[in-house]
């Protein structure tokens, strides 16, 4: 039986920096750079949740993510030995559920529908590994967790941290290695 792994979608799979960004800066004349949100928290930089909210429930906010480099391939790659299960929050904004399983079907055609967990807490979830951006759900991971690098979680230092996809494959294999060391 394979292992799993849980993987995240915003801010993991999905490239939601630039985006959002983008979109705040549309919508209120303010211009921020990814340096700019290094080391903040969503709510140090955007206090006004109405705004937030507005933005994230725009028809297309979801739909129109681009895809975070070299997540395609390793994923394909990943799968080759684990199960690989899709884990994303949807709950909080509405058109995202549709949209999110949209931006699936498109760019990781290969994950099939039975993968896909579409959910609101993310406590619920039981995989060997979970890959996220949020330390309110790796914080709970019932296996290994692994963070992946955003902005605001570029000060943490509690969980294994993955900076870019082309490290996971490695990672994985040392970790299944010292697993085997330690039985």
């Amino acid at each position: 039986m394979k292992k799993t792994i849980g993987i995240d979608m915003d801010g993991v799979l999905a490239d939601i920096e630039d985006h959002i960004l983008q979109t705040y800066q549309a919508e209120t004349g303010i211009s921020l750079t990814r340096n700019d949100i290094k080391g903040k928290s969503e709510e140090e930089l955007f206090p006004d949740r109405a705004m937030v909210m507005k933005i994230c429930n725009r028809t297309g906010f979801f739909r129109n993510l681009p895809v975070m480099e070299g997540a395609v391939e390793a994923v394909k790659k990943l799968m080759e030995d684990y199960e690989i299960y899709i884990v994303s929050a949807a709950m909080e904004f509405p058109l995202s559920l549709f949209e999110k399983h949209e931006w699936l079907a498109e760019h990781f055609p290969f994950i099939s529908w039975k993968n896909i967990i579409l959910c609101g807490d993310k406590s619920i979830i039981d995989t060997d590994y979970l890959i996220d951006d949020h330390c309110k759900n790796l914080d709970f991971c019932k296996g290994k967790p692994l963070m992946f690098t955003a902005f605001h979680n570029v000060e943490k230092d509690h969980h294994q941290r993955i900076n870019h996809w082309n490290e996971v494959p490695a990672l994985l294999k040392q970790l299944e290695e010292e697993n085997l060391t330690l039985a």
